[in-house]
């Protein structure tokens, strides 16, 4: 049989899967399926260098499915060719034709879009929220290139999609890290869902926009096997020289492929039932008959196994006390000022780490001498893995899901303010289960000077809301971390590195005085407690610490005694924190430089499920600030002074 017949043939069993679970599942897109039948079968069954029976295996060529809508033809091919599947590795099946028919069952490893997660290792990051895949694959291929392994990632995208901007922001970022062991696969059928995409997106003229990038570009009929296979090699051959342009696909396809009946607008999203199944399964048997005689098995192909991946383990080894990591950077003198930014302390734990860790990477976007992330990537053994996104944070957090798939654990730093940006990034990182360490600089009102365009104020109530919830480890699905010193900021940075899930981190741009030294032991979850009173509690995090520590000095002179708590983690221990509260009458202020929802909140969500009578008093930012000179000017102008917090507490506890 020949090459070709056997492609049509293989497609066209796969296209008729991807309608028949769709129709089983009663939603999905089946049409978008069948214009990458050929596309998927020469890539699954021939191209790809991987392993059914071990879809993750760390060598391995990757497919990264960005239209992620389009996963039934995968799933498809992965039942033909009996690919392992479940969340325990050490307890995986092989898939099976009858598993196609619980596509989006909620007990089914064929989730409704891809979803390593959910038990299908053949994808490395949830995609399906359009426009972020380009980007996972380029961290997938970063990962590759550092560990010197021979990978190739394909990544599929629909020409509606390459509408979003963070498409763009991956192709510049491909070119300039020239990651020619990445293949972008523009699947250009013309329709997106309500109508035919523009002109802008046209197969033409996304050709022009790829050459004019610096790509290699390849245009080629879709539906042609022997077209779709000379573009692959040509790949192939081009990721082996290591001078060569990145290159691109661009694939001329039709929604529907093989059956009229459900080509043409209309068909997005909908899968075909009754006569139109029938009919269009009938179309696709005629097709069969019309481009080849002969059914194919999936032996008719011969999937090449990847190369045997090294067994040397990387280098990771403890962070340093402060102290040390500072001298050996030759800072010392800035411990004898008493006080220094906790920015700074994270770019210093940065270089430690990557000292003593070798899966710690670092990505920033054009402010790393702002968010002091340049000290990891000035270091000249460590530069290979420090990756300049520029202005683009949303491919940079995509990125860092495709390193984190490919075992390495990567900071990602810019301004907090410009984290907002990739909000939805960030949730399909955590999705994906990526270990991602996100590290917002010059947060909150203290910014001053900047104004709110700069300032992040929203940021602590998103990410708590992952902290609400359990990601699919059983861990909350983000730790929040507020430091208020270097010290904690330095020590926090070194333990989001041994964790296992999402962080996220505030740093400050201001100086702040010492509170703490290389003795304390900070922890996820934890809390310290800097002062202890009898009256009511104040609960600070970050840059508020050290305001509420001026008002404990003022509530002592009115006769108050005031326990003072660094609530420094989101989630916390709620039980210990009740235990202070009760030892305090139940009065509590929640002290923060940010819009609400953050940690007064959080204090009381406890308070209420505890069920005891306990009073709350919420201090945050209650107006949209404007710029200021100082922090202190700041403070005065939202209402959160020492003498604020004096003014409250006096009121909450009625005192005249």
């Amino acid at each position: 049989m020949s090459f070709e017949a056997a492609v049509h043939a293989q497609a066209i069993e796969l296209g008729k899967i991807s309608l028949e679970m769709t129709a089983a599942a009663g939603s999905g897109h089946p049409t978008t399926a069948l214009s990458l039948a050929h596309i998927t079968t020469v890539l699954m069954f021939h191209t790809m260098r991987w392993s059914p029976e071990y879809p993750d295996y760390p060598t391995s060529d990757r497919l990264v499915l960005s239209e992620g809508h389009a996963v039934p033809i995968v799933y498809a091919a992965a039942c033909e060719l009996g690919v392992m599947v479940g969340k325990d590795p050490e307890n995986r099946r092989a898939l099976t034709r009858d598993d196609a028919k619980t596509l989006r069952a909620w007990n089914s490893e064929l989730d409704g879009h891809p979803n390593p997660m959910e038990g299908f290792p053949f994808f490395d990051a949830a995609t399906g929220s359009l426009g972020q895949g380009l980007s996972v694959a380029a961290g997938v291929g970063e990962a590759a290139r550092l560990d010197k392994i021979g990978r190739h990632v394909y990544c599929i995208i629909g020409d509606g999609e390459a509408r979003e901007g963070q498409i763009t922001e991956a192709l510049d970022y491909i070119i300039d890290r020239k990651l020619n062991n990445v293949l972008p696969i523009f699947n250009c059928n013309g329709y997106g869902q309500a109508d035919r995409v523009s002109q802008q997106q046209s197969a033409d003229r996304l050709a022009a926009k790829l050459e004019a990038s610096g790509y290699i570009v390849k245009v080629i009929d879709g539906h042609s096997p022997s077209q779709i296979k000379g573009a692959f090699d040509a790949f192939v051959a081009n990721a082996a020289d290591a001078s060569a342009a990145p290159m691109a696909i661009v694939a001329k396809t039709v929604k529907g492929w093989g059956s009229q009946t459900v080509q043409g607008g209309g068909w997005h999203g909908k899968p075909a039932t009754g006569d139109a199944l029938r009919r269009a399964l009938a179309d696709l048997d005629e097709r069969r008959v019309e481009l080849t005689s002969t059914l194919v098995a999936t032996d008719a192909f011969e999937i090449q196994p990847p190369e045997e991946a090294p067994d040397t383990e990387p280098k990771q080894g403890d962070l340093p006390p402060m102290g040390e990591a500072m001298k050996s950077m030759d800072m010392e003198s800035l411990l004898h000022t008493g006080k220094l930014a906790t920015r700074r302390a994270y770019g210093i734990a940065l270089r430690a780490l990557g000292n003593v860790n070798d899966r710690v990477v670092v990505l920033d976007c054009d402010v790393s001498n702002s968010t002091f992330a340049d000290a990891f990537g000035k270091a000249s053994a460590l530069a290979e893995r420090f990756m300049e996104c520029k202005i683009g944070e949303q491919n940079m957090f995509s990125v860092a899901a495709g390193l984190s798939a490919a075992g390495k654990i990567p900071f990602c730093s810019t301004f907090a303010k410009f984290v907002t940006r990739g909000y939805d990034q960030i949730e399909m990182a955590i999705n994906s289960g990526a270990n991602i360490k996100i590290v917002g600089s010059h947060a909150g009102i203290t910014l001053a000077s900047d104004g709110p365009s700069q300032m992040a104020l929203p940021d602590v109530a998103w990410f708590r809301s992952f902290s609400t919830m359990r990601d699919h480890r059983g861990n909350p699905g983000c730790y929040v971390l507020q430091p208020a010193d270097a010290f904690a900021a330095y020590a926090l940075t070194g333990v989001m590195a041994e964790y296992e899930g999402a962080c996220y981190m505030r740093t400050l741009r201001a100086d702040t005085e010492f509170l703490y030294s290389d003795k304390q032991v900070f922890n996820l979850g934890g809390f310290e407690v800097l002062q202890e009173g009898r009256d009511v509690v104040l609960c600070a995090s970050g840059y508020m610490v050290h305001e509420a520590n001026k008002a404990i000095e003022l509530l002592d002179k009115a006769g108050i005694s005031a326990t003072l708590v660094d609530l420094y983690s989101l989630p916390f221990d709620s039980d210990k924190l009740l235990d202070i509260v009760n030892e305090n009458g139940g009065y509590v202020i929640s002290l923060e430089d940010n819009y609400g929802g953050g940690i007064g909140s959080a204090i009381a969500d406890i308070l209420a499920e505890s069920g005891d009578g306990f009073t709350l008093h919420q201090m945050y930012v209650k107006r949209i600030p404007k710029s200021a000179k100082t922090p202190d000017e700041m403070l005065q102008m939202c209402g959160l002074t020492a003498q604020d917090i004096l003014k409250a507490t006096l009121k909450l506890l009625q005192v005249a």
